[in-house]
């Protein structure tokens, strides 16, 4: 019997579980906004980092839907602004894009797990109570 390969819902759904992915969001965000300093942008890194947060104490769903929905938000909020085509090439502009489809991968992978996650196998998994 050959073994089975992963398919792309299990890694979305890897990518949604982990708390990697809102701190490098975080990370560049705060890069892109930093200087010179732009008040509502800089609302997201905290919320982001808080969803991290939340996803080392086992808090896997609602870490996932709260960067999921953080991550639409600041998705909707870039998308608003315009860029000429020839801003679209230089630093700024390549991380503008990195940070856009970082978004977008997590608004998939958080939307995936918060949508198809169990609560009572977490909870169980919390209390040590490992259930299959």
């Amino acid at each position: 019997m050959a073994d089975k390969k992963p398919g792309a819902l299990s890694y979305v759904k890897a990518w949604g579980e982990s708390p990697f992915p809102p701190t490098l969001l975080a990370a560049f965000i705060t890069a892109q906004h930093a200087r010179p300093p732009q008040f509502l942008p800089l609302l997201f890194p905290p919320v982001l980092l808080f969803s991290s947060y939340l996803n080392v104490h086992s808090y896997k769903i609602d870490a996932a839907g709260i960067s999921a929905a953080w991550s639409g938000l600041y998705l909707v909020l870039a998308w608003r602004r315009r860029q000429p085509l020839m801003r679209k090439w230089g630093a700024r502009g390549i991380i503008r894009g990195t940070t856009v489809g970082l978004c977008a991968t997590n608004l998939a992978g958080g939307a995936l797990v918060y949508a198809i996650g169990k609560r009572s196998k977490e909870e169980a998994a919390r209390e040590g109570n490992v259930v299959a």
